[in-house]
């Protein structure tokens, strides 16, 4: 590093929640054009952004260094303090940096414990806590807020030398350092004086830094709305109170700034560069760390996997008298490709976790969804009982789950009961240790309609007025769009003539998708072979579950194992609605034996009558399938794929419908592409059609073409760019005309950008049919199960009665003898719940039915 280099050593990013003001890509493009060879991030009690910014940085050729500002308790951690040392606030600030990987997990440790331990209003260590976990990590005195700089305000300046001698026995004479910094507050230019005396007294070195939370010093007046929303109050009363806790100051200053403002202290801004060089902690990107899957005595692990995926085979594909006997060689080949690129990636123990997870779910009467995302794909998924989609039934493919070419982590959702996932995630703790399971982070962000929102109440803006302009932010294929775009097209006139609008929307444009509060994701799970606290420290949910600080794509760059635990209600009706079905003395079937083709349940797809029916009883869905008039589950395949924002927009289902009913236009450019189209009547519907035309024409490998997918789902025009080439001359090697390539190219670049995942389709469209089934068989025992479903619900439950009204079906009110606290069945007719009923509580409900259990029914209100 040259002698005019600096290194930013204090500074905060959008993950201080809406303290900080900075995009990790702005912050590490703006290092970048500075020519900065190292950078920090210290964000308040957490490193939530910490493996993204080390990625992002990298890629630029710039060092990351991890950080944190600590809160520190005045004494203990464990104690309930309602005010600190300066008469106010419960905790003061320390900046740790990690030098290596001892001190990353000891910073891990710390604020684990924050949270767990010391939680009162900030996540709280103390000094007892960092004197055991120390080792690794460089300290500095942090801003007017730290200990030190407190006591120096307050008139304390023995105490503050007190505090100094302290931290540098806490961490060693080398590694805790004073920071000097300049932002033209009030007591700066004192607080800077006496730790300058400090130093001197004590041999601690003196360290520049500059507290940054905005990139710009323009910036500074977007800061000032930002803290408004954080405190909830408008930027008249916050002005009005006078004080601010920051100035124009507190921006990213380049490194010239930085040598120009504090050129009388060389030693403090050299000692930056210093420190930066002596941080090597790096995240290990390559290692995974799944957790060990103990298999029983005498096998290895690869052993017991390939016997148990050979037990599942005999019984789903070799005992199966659905599967032609001719058919069942090709079976054979794709389970043994499947397996020995599985065993090859080093994926058996993740198989084999699921797998036993879902075997405890079934085990214990815990119903599981049939498949979930691209994992319904997988033939050895399907025999380890994973899923129940015959993947090669429904032509899907393997390579769109796990590609060969490229090694990703697996990603296999599932779906349980919602009253029994909770029961899998406890059995998952049990089995591989209450601190290696987690739950994982996730982030609420400032959008642009409630952004709006917010700033034009921070600024005082007339409340209809800021709702007119939110509802101007457009919608486009199911996501809110950016202001910025929206500034561009639907906003474009009212922002060029409306002066209070531009200003609110400037200010929106600065802070939009900053991270706006931390909570938990609904269902990712870690789970790790030792504590997660050694790979990512712990935050606190809102209950007080235990949450990673990682999100769930960045706790698996680490190499984690991670997999969504979902609660779908849809599965708890089906359940719901056999137990029914059993209790009125009705045989109800097992989801197995439901017929795929059954004449009954096409009647009721075909005519719309499809409430309650999962993912087709939406008013467009219903008109499309009256058009469509299905009559196998493949076309409902197809329909589910196809009812989405973009296919809809591009008129792709109507296309489809149209040839349904007109064979004649149904076209393909390619004889070759027959196989491949046909179910889709020429269309391509199916990211997998992408793949397989790529494999056919071009002569893709089917991992290749599953790359050619991904960068036309992710719009990577590099990427695009070469693969279309690579297409063009696989196709010319096979002696296609250039002009239908191109033209296919062009297709596939369109209808590919539409393209969803067919795995995924065909495995939940299963699950519609099978609701189809039951409501078109058993539509009194189905409704009273979906009503039961939707109990906290009133629109849903008004919707549902009158369904229920429109298809013959009787609904009984509420009795006080006879309603139970559900949706029950009379003979044909449905009893209303106990529960449904306004305003009355499940304790009310629990009572009642209690003392009736007691002294049978009740015959006056006096009784009752």
């Amino acid at each position: 590093m040259s002698e005019k280099q600096f290194v930013h050593l204090h500074l905060h990013t959008g993950y201080s929640l809406l303290d900080g003001m900075i995009h990790l890509d702005e912050l590490v493009n703006a290092a970048f054009a500075n020519e900065m060879e190292a950078l920090v991030i210290t964000d308040h009690g957490n490193i939530f952004g910490a493996v993204q910014f080390c990625q992002k940085a990298k890629n630029k050729g710039i060092k990351p260094i991890i950080g944190c500002e600590l809160y520190l308790a005045p004494r203990s951690r464990f104690d309930d303090d309602v005010v600190g040392i300066d008469g106010r606030r419960p905790y003061s600030h320390l900046i740790v940096l990690c030098e290596n990987e001892k001190g990353y997990k000891n910073l891990c440790k710390l604020l684990t414990s924050a949270y767990q331990e010391g939680f009162k209003y900030k996540p709280r260590v103390d000094k007892e806590i960092l004197s055991s976990h120390s080792e690794g990590l460089i300290a500095s005195s942090a801003c007017l807020g730290g200990e030190i700089p407190r006591k120096i305000r307050q008139g304390r300046f023995e105490e503050a030398l007190k505090s100094a001698e302290e931290f540098k026995e806490i961490f060693g004479k080398d590694n805790f350092f004073l920071e000097i910094q300049e932002h033209g507050l009030p007591s700066q230019e004192e607080v800077n004086d006496a730790i300058i005396q400090i130093s001197e007294k004590t041999n601690i070195p003196l360290v520049v830094t500059n507290d940054v939370h905005f990139l710009r010093k323009e910036d500074f007046e977007a800061h000032k709305i930002l803290l408004c929303i954080q405190t909830k109050t408008t930027l008249e009363e916050r002005e009005g109170k006078g004080k601010e806790a920051y100035t124009r100051e507190h921006y990213f200053k380049t490194k010239e700034e930085i040598w120009g403002r504090f050129k009388n202290f060389e030693e403090g801004l050299l000692n930056t560069v210093e420190i930066a060089k002596r941080c090597r902690f790096e995240f290990d990107f390559e290692t995974r760390h799944f957790p060990k899957f103990e298999v029983p005595q005498g096998y290895s692990t690869i052993d017991y996997f390939y016997e148990i995926v050979k037990k599942g085979f005999e019984k789903k594909i070799l005992n199966s008298p659905k599967i032609k006997e001719e058919d069942k060689k090709h079976y054979k080949e794709r389970l043994d490709f499947e397996s020995e690129l599985i065993v090859r990636m080093d994926f058996v123990s993740y198989f084999l976790i699921v797998s036993d997870f879902i075997k405890f779910a079934k085990e214990n009467k815990i119903p599981v969804g049939p498949g979930r995302g691209s994992a319904a794909g997988s033939l050895v998924s399907y025999c380890l009982d994973i899923t129940d989609i015959d993947p090669i039934k429904y032509n899907l493919l393997f390579e769109r789950f796990l590609n060969p070419e490229r090694v990703s982590m697996p990603d296999i959702d599932i779906d349980f009961c919602v009253r029994g996932r909770e029961k899998v995630i406890d059995y998952v703790k049990q089995k591989y240790g209450n601190d290696n399971v987690s739950q994982i982070i996730t982030f609420g962000e400032l959008k642009a309609k409630s952004a709006i929102r917010d700033v034009g109440r921070v600024l005082g803006m007339e409340l209809k007025k800021v709702d007119k302009v939110a509802k101007l932010i457009p919608v486009e294929q199911g996501s809110v769009i950016g202001v910025e775009h929206a500034i561009k097209t639907t906003l474009k006139e009212i922002y060029e003539k409306d002066d209070e609008v531009k200003k609110i929307l400037d200010y929106v444009k600065k802070i939009e998708y900053l991270p706006r509060h931390a909570g938990m994701h609904a269902a990712g799970v870690v789970i790790a072979p030792e504590p997660i606290y050694n790979f990512c420290p712990l935050f606190r949910g809102s209950k007080g579950e235990d949450v990673t600080q990682f999100e769930k794509d960045d706790i698996q760059s680490i190499g984690l194992l991670k997999m969504d635990f979902l609660g779908l209600r849809t599965i708890t009706i089906i359940h719901d609605t056999f137990e029914l079905i059993k209790k009125s003395g009705g045989k109800a079937p097992t989801l197995e034996e439901i017929p795929l083709e059954d004449k009954k349940t096409f009647e009721l797809f075909s005519a719309g009558n499809t409430d309650a029916v999962f993912q087709f009883e939406s008013p467009g869905m219903k008109d499309a399938l009256r058009r469509l008039k299905p009559t196998k589950i493949e076309q409902l395949i197809v329909l589910n794929a196809l009812y989405r924002p973009g296919p809809l927009g591009a008129g792709i289902l109507n296309d489809y419908i149209e040839r349904a009913h007109h064979p004649e236009k149904v076209t393909y450019l390619l004889e070759e592409l027959k196989p491949i189209l046909e179910e889709t009547l020429g269309l391509i519907v199916y990211q997998e059609q992408v793949m397989q035309i790529a494999n056919k024409i071009a002569g893709f490998s089917l991992g290749e073409a599953d790359l050619l997918r991904q960068a036309i789902s992710k719009k990577n025009a590099e990427k695009m760019k070469v693969l279309e080439e690579k297409f063009r001359n696989g196709a010319s090697d096979r002696k296609y005309d250039r002009k239908i390539v191109d033209s296919l190219i062009d297709q596939i670049k369109y209808f590919g950008g539409y393209g969803f995942n067919k795995s995924h389709s065909a495995a939940y469209t299963l699950v519609a049919y099978w609701t189809g089934y039951l409501k078109a068989h058993f539509p009194e025992a189905f409704m009273a199960a979906t009503l039961s479903n939707f109990m906290d619900k009133i629109d849903d439950i008004i919707k549902l009665m009158n369904s229920c009204r429109e298809n013959g079906i009787e609904l009984l009110p509420p009795d006080v003898n006879l309603s139970e606290e559900s949706f029950t069945l009379e003979k044909n007719a449905i009893r209303y719940g106990l529960s449904a009923i306004k305003n009355v509580g499940t304790a009310s409900v629990k009572a009642i039915l209690n003392a009736r259990a007691r002294v049978g029914k009740f015959t006056d209100l006096y009784q009752f």
